[in-house]
């Protein structure tokens, strides 16, 4: 169902800009899991957050040890103080990401003077065929 959606979403927006006569339309496409997994600057946050939320988990665990009579109400508490914490942590490094990501991706969409970017992932492509895959520029600028 998200797969159609974002098919639908593409459709319509390159379908509106060619009516609108603008004449060609410039579409780029870009392989984001790729990028995720390949991009060296993408893979350096990926494990330092790996390695904050190791830490958060274990100094949650170091907590149960150290007070094993615990109160139910007590051990719920650390969990949730625990499971927010992690929470903080993971949007702070997605966030991050993103915005590694969307600078990498804006220079290049201003270098080959595209119009759009769709997403060519191959779980959920918007993008089935056609358009210029900047996959490899993406991760040379996240050197």
């Amino acid at each position: 169902m998200k797969y159609l959606n974002k098919a639908a979403a593409a459709l319509l927006l390159v379908g509106s800009t060619v009516l609108a006569g603008c004449g060609q339309v410039h579409v780029g496409t870009v392989d984001r899991a790729r990028v995720q997994e390949e991009a060296p600057q993408l893979k350096s946050v990926v494990d330092e957050a790996n390695t904050k939320l190791m830490e958060a988990q274990q100094d949650a665990q170091s907590k149960f040890t150290a007070n094993p009579n615990m109160t139910a109400e007590e051990s719920q508490q650390l969990q949730m103080d625990t499971q927010r914490k992690m929470a903080g942590l993971q949007q702070m490094y997605s966030i991050q990401l993103e915005q590694k990501l969307n600078a990498a991706m804006q220079d290049i969409v201003k270098e080959k003077k595209l119009d759009v970017v769709l997403d060519s992932s191959k779980k959920y492509p918007s993008v089935l065929s056609g358009g210029v895959d900047v996959t490899d520029e993406v991760i040379g600028k996240l050197q």
